[in-house]
């Protein structure tokens, strides 16, 4: 079953959501067994994350990290198999400029299958993780 443009919307809706309350049950029976969510070798959570539970190891990781107060989501559109958000990650410490990022769901059928994001700039990401290893 291919889904609607406003399937796929509501579905990224339900997916950030889920991620966000920590509700990692339902994020899993969003994905694909083979799911696989890829960070580019700029970044320091760099590699693939696959199965089920990668996004949850790959959260605890990115926050164990730096520390992200606001994930806000500009616009998402949509096209064939994919959908693309637009987000802006603030972080605590109010002097460091938020991370521009995309991310590119792929869908098979009625789960999501791969993720890969999109970094504008990975300097301000970078920085968010400098500052907190600083501060530990």
């Amino acid at each position: 079953m291919t889904m609607s443009p406003e399937q796929m919307i509501d579905f990224v809706d339900r997916l950030y959501a889920a991620t966000g309350a920590g509700d990692w049950e339902a994020a899993a029976d969003m994905l694909t067994d083979d799911f696989v969510a890829h960070e580019a070798d700029s970044l320091p959570m760099a590699g693939a994350y696959r199965g089920r539970n990668a996004l949850q190891e790959l959260y605890a990781k990115v926050m164990g990290m730096c520390d992200v107060v606001a994930l806000d989501r500009i616009e998402t559109t949509v096209g064939g198999d994919y959908a693309v958000t637009i987000l802006s990650l603030r972080f605590a410490d109010p002097a460091l400029a938020p991370a521009e990022i995309c991310e590119r769901f792929r869908f098979r059928g009625d789960k999501c299958c791969e993720i890969k994001p999109f970094y504008y700039d990975p300097a301000p990401f970078i920085a968010a993780c400098k500052a907190k290893a600083a501060a530990i």
